[in-house]
């Protein structure tokens, strides 16, 4: 009797303690991807980025099967396939940039804040690089609401600033690029991601003309 209550009192704890090594895997495994990520970005030869990100990206489409409904591991996926597309260059990341779509397309139907914003700047980048239609699916347009949604959750942002700036400049409209370039320079940076801020500030800064 003692025995099947003391198996009855375990069986309830560990229900009750699973949600928890749940979240804590899930926070693991998230961090692990943006540590990676902050690592390659700012780490690893340029030339040697699309090798690295191709890896990273196979991980985090392992961590997604896992999580599938998780918008914190999407706006990861996101990110990282984007980062791929970037590195590989030519026809070969179109692909990868509709894929990355689709998982921060995906992220943000979960989490309107779209990992504080993350989600918005990326996709903004995405719309903006991609080709036109019929090829792909690029689109000046549709880029400025995705960068004015992601202004809108974090003003400050040094990545929000410097992205809308640089598609200001390519736009044309130099005045609104050069604000925007101004305010990468003086956003804070975040915890975490402090190394890619930082080159994303000093981005900002050559947009500026005061690079020393």
């Amino acid at each position: 009797m003692i025995r099947q209550l003391l198996s009855t009192v375990v069986l309830g704890v560990g229900l009750l303690l699973a949600p928890l090594v749940m979240a804590q895997t899930l926070e693991n495994d998230v961090f692990a991807l943006q540590n990676r990520w902050e690592h390659i970005t700012t780490q690893v030869p340029e030339r040697e980025r699309a090798d690295a990100f191709g890896a990273l990206a196979a991980d985090a489409e392992a961590v997604a099967e896992a999580h599938p409904s998780e918008p914190s591991v999407l706006v990861w996926q996101g990110i990282i396939l984007a980062s791929q597309a970037r590195a590989k260059g030519g026809v070969g990341a179109l692909g990868l940039a509709k894929k990355a779509r689709a998982a921060l397309e995906r992220a943000v139907a979960l989490d309107p804040q779209g990992g504080n914003g993350s989600a918005y700047v990326t996709l903004g980048a995405l719309y903006d690089r991609a080709p036109g239609w019929p090829l792909g699916f690029g689109d000046s347009e549709t880029a400025e609401k995705m960068f004015s949604r992601a202004l809108e959750i974090r003003p400050e942002g040094i990545d929000v600033n410097y992205y809308y700036a640089a598609f200001l400049e390519d736009e044309g409209r130099l005045e609104e690029a050069r604000e925007h370039a101004r305010r990468a320079t003086e956003g804070p940076l975040r915890e975490g991601r402090e190394r890619s801020d930082e080159a994303l500030r000093e981005q900002a800064r050559s947009l500026l003309g005061e690079r020393e």
